[in-house]
């Protein structure tokens, strides 16, 4: 039997002290305090880029379902969830981060609408097709500068893994232009926020461009 992801089950912990909390900022879990991963190697969306992220594809959802790849603590699924997502599926290779989405996700109760593993996104997406799974949200967010996201975004298409009317979020580092059109997806909204941080949001087919 082919085993597709090397799924951890953690213990729930009480926070460390020192650890930096998030927090959800809207919909049902509004205000509620998140972990966040000790360790440098993740960086959480702060709570201006969330919102202005949330503005441009929701703000908020009638069901459905999210693929949160590089998820970190799990914030942007958790977020997505609080607004209405039903399912979501959060996948990080830092096992820190994968204790923490653990924690925050029994924090809410939504352990039963959620799942979690350990792997690389690129092995999640081979195994969310082999499973015939598809997702109207799917949230791109590797460490800057250290993962191709002309290349994830092959994989999503070739692996057909973006509801029809479905919506990738990228998030990078401020300096780096992503390609207006690739492998079938086109930019609907880019923005730039401070210094680090910019956003852009594909969605599949071509799109005009003012």
């Amino acid at each position: 039997m082919e085993l597709f992801y090397d799924r951890i089950k953690c213990e729930t912990k009480t926070f460390e002290e020192g650890v930096k909390s998030v927090r959800v900022i809207s919909g049902k879990f509004k205000g509620h305090p998140l972990k966040s991963v000790s360790n440098r190697q993740t960086r959480p969306t702060t709570d201006k880029v969330k919102e202005a992220l949330f503005q441009m594809i929701g703000p908020y959802f009638d069901g459905g379902s999210c693929f949160d790849l590089f998820a970190g603590s799990g914030g942007l699924g958790i977020e997505a969830m609080s607004r209405g997502i039903e399912k979501a599926i959060f996948v990080d290779k830092q096992p820190k981060a994968i204790q923490t989405i653990y924690e925050n996700l029994k924090l809410l109760q939504l352990q039963d609408s959620t799942e979690v593993y350990k792997t690389d996104a690129f092995r999640a997406i081979k195994a969310a097709a082999k499973r015939e799974l598809s997702f109207d949200i799917i949230f791109l967010d590797p460490p800057y500068l250290k993962v191709s996201y002309e290349s994830l975004l092959e994989y999503i298409d070739t692996y057909k893994l973006l509801k029809k009317d479905g919506t990738i979020v990228c998030e990078h580092e401020a300096k780096q232009k992503l390609p207006n059109e690739y492998s079938g997806f086109s930019v609907v909204r880019s923005e730039v926020y401070g210094s680090t941080t910019a956003l852009t949001i594909y969605k599949r087919g071509s799109v005009e461009h003012d």
